[in-house]
């Protein structure tokens, strides 16, 4: 399996030949079959792909479009931005290259008929499974839960122990 990879912006230590035996290594993990196109890009070109496409006008960080069933032999495209993965990276305190690498493995999944947002925890069972085997930090869906924690933990809780040194 050959991924067409699509270099709009550049990505630090993952140039064409790392990202395409991570693909074609991904794929054969999680049993893909059919071609993979990958953009890297910028906020600006992510965030009009997703307003025209799925109606949302902000960047984000990836976006994965299966194909559709009638066509054989392609599994679908993803955009990955790379301004975004940059700032997750520093954010999470690992590479930007893994970073991209974790975001293509979501999309990937996705691709795959995976959907975390009404399958129960099951993309996520299996994006941990294939994060590891893969040898990546913490997946998208794992982090994002650790995040949002974090994020809606009590202020005054912050404040109090503030207040006491």
């Amino acid at each position: 399996m050959q991924p067409t990879i699509i270099t709009k912006q550049r990505v630090p230590g993952l140039g064409g030949p790392e990202l395409t035996r991570f693909v074609a290594a991904a794929c054969r993990a999680i049993r893909l079959r059919g071609m993979v196109t990958i953009m890297l890009t910028n906020n600006r070109e992510i965030r009009a792909l997703n307003k025209r496409f799925k109606g949302r006008e902000r960047a984000t960080d990836v976006l994965s479009f299966p194909a559709p069933v009638f066509v054989r032999g392609f599994a679908g495209d993803i955009v990955v931005s790379v301004e975004i993965a940059t700032k997750n990276a520093r954010l999470l305190g690992h590479s930007v290259s893994d970073e991209v690498r974790i975001l293509v493995l979501h999309a990937l999944l996705h691709l795959t008929g995976y959907d975390h947002e009404n399958d129960h925890g099951e993309m996520a069972r299996r994006e941990q499974l294939m994060r590891k085997r893969l040898g990546l930090p913490s997946g998208l869906i794992e982090r994002s839960a650790t995040v949002r924690a974090q994020r809606d933990k009590p202020k005054s809780t912050v404040r109090s122990a503030r207040g006491r040194t």
